[in-house]
């Protein structure tokens, strides 16, 4: 009899035992694959990477609606945590849907529903490689261009100096507030491998520091003078209930040590 109280207590200590491993490996593996990817683009809406992984129920109602079928689960071979939607732009870009329907489709607010202007989502953000670029080495292309969304102000075609002869190559450059992400650009380039790429743009961003002020941003320009107003026009003092009092411009923080 108490031989077998033995042996059963000690199979339900190695079958806990086992139970806690197997769910250490696991935990560590989620977080490894979590850590692993941060090259995968999200959703449009979607919350920061760890925000993001906490929110997602890995339900798959947003790949499902995704019309183009643009959105996948990931699985352990990468891409982030399993389960979590991810979508790779030289496959297949976001069509940028009008009505969002991945983001409607999300039933934990993993994907923010307040974002209505697709124009407005930040995926990913666009980076040229000048060196592989067909318009940067002197060719006509600018095929980025031309695919892009929002061509003229995430993309522009800037005119740049050619060191071999008189005559200027037109480039593409990409700026960093109006791009969305969305790899059409990527996806369009006809190079063997794509000369513009999608990333997070923690991967490829800096940031200038908060010591640093720039004046020529938020120093305002003169002022020119006020044409004289008309004789029925009310006193300098009064404001009409239509008008409204202009803000003060923002003071920069920090000093402009360097060009004092």
């Amino acid at each position: 009899m108490a031989v077998d109280r033995r042996r059963f207590l000690a199979r339900t200590l190695q079958g806990t035992a086992v139970a806690a491993c197997g769910g250490s490996v696991w935990y560590g593996l989620i977080a490894q694959q979590a850590e692993a990817a941060p090259h995968a683009l999200r959703p449009p809406g979607a919350a920061p990477a760890r925000d993001f992984a906490a929110a997602c129920a890995k339900c798959g109602r947003c790949v499902a609606a995704c019309p183009y079928g643009t959105l996948r689960l990931a699985d352990l071979a990468g891409h982030g945590a399993t389960g979590l939607p991810y979508f790779e732009p030289r496959a297949e870009p976001c069509a940028m849907c009008p009505d969002i329907p991945c983001v409607k489709a999300c039933p934990t607010g993993a994907l923010d529903r307040r974002l209505t202007d697709i124009a407005k989502a930040r995926m990913g953000l666009a980076v040229i490689d000048a060196e592989n670029c067909l318009s940067w080495q002197g060719l006509r292309c600018e095929v980025c261009y031309r695919v892009c969304p929002l061509k003229g102000t995430a993309i522009r075609i800037d005119p740049h100096p050619r060191q071999i002869s008189k005559h200027a190559v037109f480039v593409p450059v990409v700026s960093s507030d109006a791009c969305t992400g969305c790899g059409l650009c990527e996806k369009a380039c006809p190079t063997e491998v794509a000369a513009v790429r999608v990333l997070q743009p923690a991967l490829v961003q800096g940031r200038i520091g908060a010591h640093y002020r720039l004046g020529w941003k938020h120093e305002s320009a003169p002022s020119e003078p006020a044409a004289a107003a008309p004789a029925t026009a009310a006193p300098a003092t009064t404001i009409a209930p239509s008008q409204s009092v202009p803000a003060a411009p923002a003071k920069a923080p920090g000093v402009d040590y360097l060009n004092q």
